[in-house]
């Protein structure tokens, strides 16, 4: 049985009397190797408190959070602009055969989540052939890439068990929603849209891989931009915008992560 098993069974445990104390070499032995890996969602990009500038890794990022409630330890190798191929060159490396658990939200970017994003908040610009765009690149170039990656972590980390996190949809749909209100319900509608096909080709994926893909919407629902309280920050000069801030890390993530373990 893998030690991920192990430490949940003994965080079962702790609501017992306490009957012995463990010796140092068997607390070692339950510490978990834990490596999250991906790209901004997984670095934790807008949430705040950084722990270096150029990845944007969080402390409020559900990878970190997630070392601290199982109490493992974490390679942050996740990396805010990562693409899947930024994972198979610089992140997979941090895998070995000693990896307990990995995790990894990676494909936004290779399907050109950005570029739909700020066609949609430009005036007098129909952004549906952006979104068109990606939803193409999602169905016909992503599986493949996300298989490569998907194959190299089930090679470079054999005993490991795989999560895969997807995406929350980003808007609440309403009028005057973000960016002065340039988006439209419409164009919010459809690039949620655009978010549920990702999410099921990223879920699809991860299932041919025997990976478990955590679906992050439902945690999400209700808290996207302009939800109350949001969970996403919208336009913005002061944080990441379109990406979770630190409650949606530690309310949405982490929550959805903790409950597939």
């Amino acid at each position: 049985m893998r030690r991920l098993r192990l430490v949940a069974a003994t965080a079962a445990a702790l609501l017992l009397p306490l009957l012995f104390i463990p010796t140092a070499a068997q607390a070692q032995e339950e510490t978990l190797d834990y490596v999250a890996l991906g790209d901004s969602y997984a670095s934790g990009s807008g949430a705040g408190s950084y722990l270096d500038l150029s990845c944007q890794r969080s402390q409020n990022a559900y990878p970190w959070l997630l070392s601290q409630e199982l109490g493992a330890d974490l390679d942050f190798a996740a990396c805010g602009g990562a693409k899947t191929g930024d994972v198979l060159a610089g992140q997979v490396g941090h895998l070995d055969a000693d990896t307990d658990l990995v995790s990894i939200s990676v494909g936004g970017n290779d399907v050109g989540w950005v570029d739909v994003i700020i066609a949609c908040i430009l005036p007098f610009k129909n952004c549906t052939p952006d979104i068109e765009e990606a939803e193409r690149k999602a169905t016909q170039e992503l599986p493949a890439k996300l298989d490569a990656v998907y194959a190299a972590i089930a090679q470079n980390a054999p005993n490991a068990e795989v999560y895969v996190l997807g995406y929350p949809r980003l808007f609440a749909a309403v009028n005057h929603c973000d960016a002065l209100g340039l988006i439209s319900i419409a164009e919010q509608v459809r690039i949620n849209q655009a978010a549920d096909l990702l999410s099921s080709v990223i879920e699809s994926a991860a299932a041919a891989h025997g990976f478990t893909y955590v679906d992050v919407r439902d945690e999400f629902s209700g808290h996207e931009i302009c939800g109350s309280p949001p969970w996403l920050h919208g336009l913005t000069v002061s944080e990441i915008p379109y990406h979770p801030n630190a409650s949606g890390h530690s309310q949405g993530y982490l929550p959805a992560l903790l409950g597939a373990l």
